[in-house]
């Protein structure tokens, strides 16, 4: 078991399968000492477990809570590519999409889901730029969807 698998345990998480496409696309890719993840809803044994837009059928809470879904999906999108989570340097960027409800701003705070789950799970090397977006709708009237990219170390 790798460093990163292990503390993942130690938080009472595993890493789920990768989350098959649902469409024309990888879940993640490398490129160079890079590895950029498709968008990754948070798919829960191939369901979502809640769906809507946040700040409507979605609570704040809620859509933060699946936001760290998310992150865990790309994790294990990078792994398949990866490895080993411990080739993992740091995650350079993450971005994140909330469906939204027209009056709801709290995107960011949503995002924290995922980025605090990134620093639970890699310390520092989980420290990254991101962006956090509201959008009107999102595939499978998914309330969060988050990818991330990361530097990977030489094998």
């Amino acid at each position: 078991m790798s460093a990163v698998e292990a503390k993942l345990a130690e938080l009472g998480l595993t890493l789920p399968d990768v989350v098959p496409p649902l469409a024309a696309y990888q879940p993640a890719v490398q490129s160079g000492p890079y590895v950029f993840t498709a968008g990754q809803l948070p798919m829960v044994d191939g369901k979502l477990p809640v769906t809507g837009k946040v700040g409507a059928e979605v609570t704040p809470e809620e859509a933060k809570d699946l936001a760290r879904i998310c992150a865990l999906n790309a994790l294990a999108a990078v792994k398949s590519v990866a490895g080993d989570l411990d080739r993992v340097a740091r995650v350079v960027k993450v971005v994140g999409f909330v469906a939204s409800a027209a009056d709801f701003t709290g995107q960011p705070g949503v995002l924290n889901g995922a980025s605090e789950l990134l620093g639970e799970v890699l310390g520092e090397k989980g420290v990254h730029a991101r962006s956090a977006v509201g959008v009107a709708v999102l595939p499978l009237d998914a309330p969060v969807e988050v990818e991330i990219q990361v530097e990977l170390t030489q094998p």
